[in-house]
């Protein structure tokens, strides 16, 4: 249940309606308000207040730009009613009162179905502690090797959304060229200039340099925006075969990896494998029809052969572990069918196994968390247009939201 409560001045309103006549009524109230108020500040101002304590109840006016979207009328027995005019209305209960000039609401969200039913929550779902006493150090090191010449998009959404998750330290290595776009870009991330063997492209000439960072990080993400260069390839597998730590590897490093399938099951390092169907496609051989008439089955089996985690993405994602423990991921929203969507999953990954989950509890936390935050960012904005940059201040947000939820599903 969700509480909202406001108070407002009769005379206030009052002078808005004397001072600015029906443009301030027709943006505040709905033509059946106005019809039912009949022009009485006092029945006016009690509107006005039970729509900002429906407002405050629902979270805020993100998703209600005017107060015109909700309507507050008599019902039946005459007590106010709410409705919502432009979307599915959840169950408000409101009270007017009016005294010493004074009109004051309180509204009660009692059952919100305007938003989607909350998913379960997967059992490995866990969210680092955050103790009162921490220091950047404490939730890890991120280091992120991603970007090139055209692709400066990809490095900035995942090392922000790796800061976003809660790692304590994120440090972006980058090509010489493209270096002082992404310093300007990622104002809260570190970022570091690797030797490049071409205008923004990394090769051996970064190899020591990567390892050197990458051995003393808590957690790499590795591959988005690498680009497909030759130079690149050999990169990219020349550092995951001396990897030690934790990784998630994504994107261009995976391409990498499908021209080396027997490699995999022999790296050493604890990883995330993050593709999406196509790149699935390219590591096993199979066709994405065959992937997607089974997506359980296929990350299953590939997990299980390779001895990593897979999280093969699209709407309900797949997480499987190499023990044969396989999870959905119950969220599945347009808003994230959209580019950069993936740098940011990858990032939050990135992040978790940072502040210390293992690879397993990392992919299902972060796969759930991204997609939440997709819900969140589809609640506020709709469905269409949202960008993958919108979804990174919404992070914070949805583990707020989702730490009383856990901890109720725990009890």
């Amino acid at each position: 249940m969700q509480l909202g409560i406001d108070i407002v001045p009769v005379a206030r309103i009052a002078a808005a309606i004397e001072k600015y006549g029906d443009r301030f009524l027709q943006r505040i109230y709905t033509p059946a308000e106005l019809k039912y108020a009949r022009g009485n500040p006092e029945k006016l101002a009690g509107r006005w207040a039970a729509k900002e304590a429906v407002l405050k109840a629902l979270g805020g006016r993100g998703r209600f730009p005017r107060m015109n979207l909700v309507e507050v009328l008599p019902g039946k027995r005459g007590a106010p009613e709410v409705t919502l005019t432009r979307e599915p209305t959840p169950q408000i209960a409101v009270s007017i009162t009016h005294d010493g000039g004074l009109a004051m609401a309180v509204a009660s969200v009692i059952e919100d179905t305007a938003r989607k039913p909350r998913p379960r929550i997967p059992p490995e779902l866990r969210l680092p502690e955050r103790p009162e006493d921490a220091n950047k150090g404490t939730f890890g090191q991120v280091v992120v090797v991603a970007g090139s010449l055209g692709y400066t998009g990809a490095p900035y959404l995942t090392a922000t959304a790796a800061a976003r998750a809660g790692a304590g330290y994120v440090r972006l290595l980058a090509a010489e060229t493209i270096y002082p776009i992404l310093a300007v870009k990622c104002t809260e991330v570190v970022v570091t200039q690797v030797p490049e063997v071409g205008p923004g492209i990394l090769g051996h000439a970064g190899l020591e340099t990567l390892l050197r960072f990458c051995a003393a990080a808590d957690a790499c993400v590795i591959g988005p925006g690498l680009g497909r260069e030759f130079s690149t390839r050999r990169l990219v597998l020349d550092l995951l075969a001396q990897l030690k730590g934790p990784a998630v590897i994504d994107a261009d490093a995976l391409n990498a990896l499908s021209e080396q399938r027997k490699l995999l099951p022999r790296l050493k390092a604890s990883l995330v494998l993050t593709p999406h169907p196509a790149e699935m496609a390219r590591l096993t051989g199979l066709t994405v029809d065959a992937i997607q008439a089974d997506r359980e089955a296929t990350a299953a089996r590939f997990a299980a052969e390779w001895g990593h985690v897979v999280v093969l993405k699209g709407s309900k994602t797949v997480i499987a572990e190499p023990g044969g423990t396989v999870r959905v991921n119950p969220h599945g929203n347009p808003a994230l069918a959209s580019a950069g969507t993936g740098d940011v999953l990858a990032g939050i990954i990135g992040g978790l196994l940072a502040q210390g989950l293992e690879a397993f509890e990392a992919a299902v936390t972060g796969v759930f968390l991204h997609g939440a935050t997709g819900d969140e960012a589809s609640a506020r904005m709709g469905d269409a247009g949202v960008l993958a940059s919108d979804l990174l201040p919404l992070i914070p947000v949805t583990i707020r939201d989702l730490k009383p939820l856990l901890r109720r599903a725990r009890a």
